[in-house]
């Protein structure tokens, strides 16, 4: 006998079933990751048909089967249209929704991963496209922040406000061109390039070496990992900071304020697509898998170069 339970959620994937029905994944609140079969929506007058599309949030009745459970039910709280009518929007919010699938959990509540995916979809689904910039340009800063939230969320963001070897902080220093810090995707995140990579020559104070104590390997000067995957530079590395609060400054203030920064420096736009990129690479190294969504997103961000 089949059991019947509610649950409200969030359709992240589907798949054709036979000749008329889908399979659904859905990101619910009560129990986590589900598939569920949402029979005769492919059909033309199918009542379950607008509620199984990505996005749609649904208030569900599922019966429970044997390998694969059934929608009985569906009624819809929320579908964000504004996705679908920009394709960079909808693009980032696949993005978004790849890596929630990453982190999800079966049979267990996920209210804090379905409430901040929802959080980020409603921000992008809500941003108004001004100007001549692309929208892809427009969209990144708010997908790149979505990134960081979810990776935050999953136990596995980038130690960006510190050294990971020496825990010593970094700031910025824009006065030198030439400043740069480096980031280790193995190794969680921003690394010192002072030399020695000691606390004193990062710029922060930090436990004193004692050269007389050679036997205590607690005293060791940590030593620089064997890959850094890249070298940031003080902007770069005050976007990676940025992403930590809980909004994004307004993009106006924001841009301003990076723009003084920046001098003669590489555009604000090209600055955001570098920084998903590496956010981008370190999802998919912790992850274990590659993110096709963001693949697209390139194809978008290439067509539009020029107008960068």
């Amino acid at each position: 006998m089949s059991r019947t339970y509610k649950a409200t959620g969030i359709n992240l994937k589907s798949i054709p079933l036979g000749e008329s029905d889908r399979i659904l994944t859905i990101l619910t609140r009560e129990c986590g990751l589900i598939r569920a079969v949402a029979p005769g929506v492919r059909l033309p007058k199918s009542k379950l048909g607008g509620r199984a599309g990505l996005f749609v949030v649904n208030e569900l009745v599922i019966n429970q089967g044997r390998s694969l459970d059934r929608i009985t039910q569906a009624e819809t709280l929320e579908s964000y249209p504004g996705l679908s009518k920009d394709l960079s929007k909808l693009t980032a919010g696949q993005y978004l929704a790849e890596l929630a699938l990453c982190q999800a959990l079966s049979d267990q509540p996920q209210e804090e991963l379905f409430s901040l995916l929802s959080e980020h979809l409603s921000r992008i689904e809500g941003l108004s496209i001004v100007g001549d910039r692309p929208s892809t340009t427009q969209v990144l800063p708010l997908l790149t922040q979505g990134i960081y939230h979810l990776l935050a969320l999953g136990g596995i963001a980038p130690q960006v406000h510190a050294c990971c070897l020496t825990q010593c902080p970094l700031t910025p220093d824009f006065q030198s061109l030439n400043w740069r810090v480096g980031f280790s995707i193995s190794a969680g995140g921003t690394v010192s390039l002072a030399q020695g990579n000691s606390p004193s020559n990062s710029g922060a104070a930090g436990p004193k070496l004692d050269p007389s104590n050679r036997a205590s390997p607690s005293v060791q000067a940590p030593t620089l990992p064997r890959k850094v995957d890249r070298q940031l530079n003080a902007v770069e590395l005050a976007i990676l900071q940025q992403l930590t609060a809980a909004e994004l400054p307004q993009e106006t203030h924001l841009n301003l304020q990076i723009q003084g920064m920046m001098g003669e420096r590489p555009s604000v736009d090209q600055v955001w697509v570098s920084i998903e990129h590496l956010l981008r690479h370190y999802a998919q190294y912790h992850y274990g898998q590659s993110i096709r969504s963001a693949t697209l997103m390139d194809t978008y961000i290439h067509s539009s170069r020029a107008s960068f």
